[in-house]
C-alpha cells in the first residue's frame, strides 16, 4: 500500500501522525510541504492548506483522524 504523509518540520500533529504510523510498523513516504511545489501538490489534491494530510491509496485523511486511519490501515487496538 502506498502511503504519503504531507507535513512540515514544525507541525506537532504531523509528529503525532508519523509516530503513530511508525509504532504500527506502517511504512510511509514523507512529503515536506515547506517546499512550495510540494505544498501546491497537496493543495491541488485536497483543497487544504493545513497539515498533516495522509494519502492512503486513493483515500485522503485530513489532520490526525486516528479512527479513520485505523479503519483504512486495518489496525485494531
Amino acid at each position: 500500500m502506498n502511503i504519503k504523509v504531507y507535513s512540515t518540520p514544525g507541525c506537532s500533529w504531523c509528529r503525532v501522525l508519523k509516530n503513530f504510523l511508525t509504532e504500527h510498523k506502517i511504512e510511509f513516504t514523507e512529503i515536506d510541504v515547506s517546499d512550495p511545489i510540494k505544498a501546491q501538490e497537496m493543495i491541488d489534491k485536497t483543497g487544504q492548506m493545513g497539515v498533516p494530510v495522509t494519502e492512503i491509496g486513493n483515500e485522503l485523511v485530513i489532520g490526525f483522524d486516528k479512527a479513520r486511519l485505523m479503519e483504512l490501515l486495518k489496525i485494531s487496538e
